[in-house]
């Protein structure tokens, strides 16, 4: 009997993007290679998503770049995906960076394990003391606006549009990812000056634990999904990003079975989206 029509899925890319000490475009021509041998793959860029929907079963968001570059087209997106019931690969309602950086506030509120975070000139006295602090735009991304500060501030009327943080001495960075729920690989870059320099990481239960209640306070039902953190002078984690739109994997910096166990997850939580 011939083959049942494949699932088609539209790989939104942007292959142009450049990001600082890495190169998205490998990762997504590979990944776009490997997907098609299961299902039918175009690629497209982030800007042209939302004319080209009603032609896929599926869109997979991958390494679009910032977001925060074409705010109006995603938007559009977004709005056209919900009109039409598309099915959106990670799905539009994450509650990490995909909905900007308001997260980190409330998870600091509520006693998570997170680099205690603010946003208001009225909690200014609830960061701990240090020698520096960190300004950052909650809607942002690859550091664009970032500065540092002696003592903590927010200009007037910034309140709920910035984010401070005291300026955490860590000994390393370390990044978990996940496909669904189920953890794929880990890496950390034991040089905190050289932060996309990654090796492969063995995690202990501790730290699976901790990366876990992350994957499990987001509550999506699907999808890729990378907790970032940091190693404290000290010992701790704590989270620094919930990366939860379009993670890189820094697939090339973990070996073959990985690689390969990570498709295979990959492939099959596409296959098993719900209609």
């Amino acid at each position: 009997m011939p083959a049942g029509p494949r699932t088609s899925v539209l790989l939104v890319t942007d292959l142009a993007y450049a990001a600082r000490g890495r190169r998205y475009c490998d990762e997504d021509i590979f990944l776009g290679a490997r997907l098609r041998e299961e299902f039918d793959v175009a690629l497209c860029h982030p800007l042209d998503a939302a004319a080209l929907l009603t032609g896929f079963d599926t869109v997979l968001i991958r390494n679009s770049g910032p977001v925060l570059h074409y705010p109006e087209a995603y938007g559009a997106f977004r709005a056209r995906a919900r009109e039409l019931g598309s099915r959106v690969y990670n799905p539009l309602g994450g509650r990490g960076d995909m909905a900007g950086k308001q997260y980190l506030v409330e998870l600091s509120r509520a006693g998570y394990p997170v680099i205690p975070t603010v946003d208001r000139a009225a909690d200014l006295g609830l960061l701990p003391e240090s020698a520096e602090y960190v300004v950052k735009p909650k809607l942002g991304a690859d550091s664009v606006g970032l500065r540092f500060v002696r003592e903590p501030e927010l200009p007037a009327g910034a309140d709920g549009t910035l984010l401070v943080q005291p300026r955490i001495g860590f000994r390393h960075e370390v990044s978990f990812c996940f496909v669904d729920h189920d953890f794929q690989y880990a890496l950390y870059a034991p040089d905190p000056e050289r932060r996309w320099v990654l090796e492969p990481y063995a995690p202990s239960a501790a730290d699976l634990e901790f990366a876990r209640r992350f994957i499990a306070w987001n509550s999506l039902a699907y999808g890729i999904q990378r907790v970032d953190a940091c190693r404290t002078a000290e010992g701790e984690l704590l989270l620094v990003e919930l990366e939860d739109l379009n993670p890189y994997l820094s697939l090339d910096r973990v070996a073959e079975p990985v690689r390969e166990a990570f498709v295979a997850r990959l492939k099959r939580s596409l296959r098993e989206l719900p209609a």
